[in-house]
């Protein structure tokens, strides 16, 4: 009974299908408490609403934090049920899951509360700030929240070493300033320390004006800092910027190869075969009820089936094609014009090969042209073309 417990609250928390609705209603309930905490969070700081809503918002800051601790000790009881864990002792797994990144902020998420409840003597009021890193659990309900975060883990050194350059740079710019215009003023620019203010200014090119150059060499020195800083704050942009791309085109490379494996006339094509298929291929989603060929359209690709189902509408009379199969081939072999109609029964995930793509690729792997030219003369003898 427990194990079978634990297993449906992982599935509702950690894995839902796409379909599960009370997944879907889990995770949304949770996108608006946290979204609620933070606004309450906010609300909290103005004198006004305090003092009429004061007792409301700690009533919902009591409840909040009620189904955030419920939350995080769900979490850690089904940790045993991830696979990288599946294979350790429970404490150890529980332990392990307990230090990972989405599991600290769970806690941070609800660690001042009990602080402050078991430190009541104490001045804690600056804890309620770390209520706003509540914000940070949405990270596990947003997947691009999530990528931006593995882009930052992936791309740590390259950031790093532009951080250490920033900061170099930086330095240059506040000593350079301190002997240009120590003498002149001293009240601004009178220490290393005191200049770095003026130089964090002017290299993010934010340029308060509150201190500026006076002398020549001063002002060539700004003028200096103000190129450079366009450039070297720029850095940290570009390598986020690479890194999410490349993040992006390894998730759709990894999303069309699992798209793919759905389609048995590859399943036996070893990883270069794949890899070349999939630059090669174009996913295309189709709502239900909608025409993806019609009778007398030129011949222009196949298409494959990696969820979802279709009916042929030809001449002889319909016929239905689910997850796994194709169509398309006959008339993109024969260079012909379609010869049947095709439409969505439902919602179809669909994978689109180029009629030219279609030709070089089945002239390279013998095996694929074989199945195909197999399946097509099956078709043709059922008197089913497309």
């Amino acid at each position: 009974m427990a194990t079978s417990l634990k297993r449906t609250l992982y599935q509702i928390l950690e894995t839902a299908h796409p379909n599960d609705r009370l997944s879907w209603l889990v995770d949304w309930a949770m996108v608006l408490l946290i979204i609620a905490n933070v606004a309450a969070a906010m609300l909290g700081t103005l004198t006004q609403v305090r003092a009429r809503y004061g007792v409301w918002l700690d009533v919902f800051e009591l409840v909040s934090v009620i189904i955030f601790t419920l939350e995080y000790i769900t979490r850690l009881w089904v940790s045993t049920e991830h696979l990288p864990l599946a294979g350790w002792s429970p404490i150890r797994a529980r332990l392990r899951y307990a230090v990972s990144p989405y599991a600290m902020i769970d806690l941070i998420a609800i660690l001042p509360f009990y602080v402050s409840l078991f430190m009541p003597a104490a001045d804690l009021r600056i804890l309620r700030l770390f209520r706003l890193l509540r914000l940070l659990k949405l990270m596990r309900y947003s997947p691009a929240l999530a990528t931006l975060g593995r882009v930052l883990i992936d791309e740590r050194r390259a950031l790093g070493a532009a951080l250490l350059i920033m900061f170099a740079l930086l330095m240059i710019a506040a000593t350079a300033m301190y002997y240009a215009e120590r003498t002149v003023q001293p009240e601004a620019f009178g220490s290393i320390p005191a200049a770095m203010w003026w130089g964090l200014a002017t290299l993010t090119t934010v340029g308060y004006g509150d201190l500026v150059p006076i002398t020549g060499l001063g002002k060539v020195i700004g003028g200096m800092v103000m190129i450079f800083g366009l450039g070297m704050f720029a850095l940290p942009i570009g390598i986020v910027a690479s890194g999410f791309a490349t993040e992006i085109h390894r998730r759709d490379f990894v999303v069309t190869w699992g798209m793919i494996a759905r389609v048995p006339l590859f399943a036996t094509l070893d990883v270069l075969s794949v890899s070349r298929i999939t630059n090669l291929l174009r996913s295309r989603l189709v709502q239900p009820n909608t025409v993806i060929l019609r009778r007398g359209d030129p011949a222009g690709a196949i298409y494959f089936i990696a969820a979802g189902e279709v009916e042929v509408d030809a001449a002889e009379g319909p016929m239905r094609l689910r997850e796994g199969d194709f169509f398309g081939e006959i008339s993109v072999l024969r260079d012909a014009p379609r010869s049947a109609t095709v439409r969505s029964v439902t919602r179809c995930r669909l994978l689109e090969l180029g009629a030219e793509d279609f030709r070089e690729l089945i002239e390279i792997d013998g095996d694929l042209r074989d199945a195909v030219t197999k399946v097509a003369e099956s078709r043709l003898n059922e008197s089913h073309p497309t």
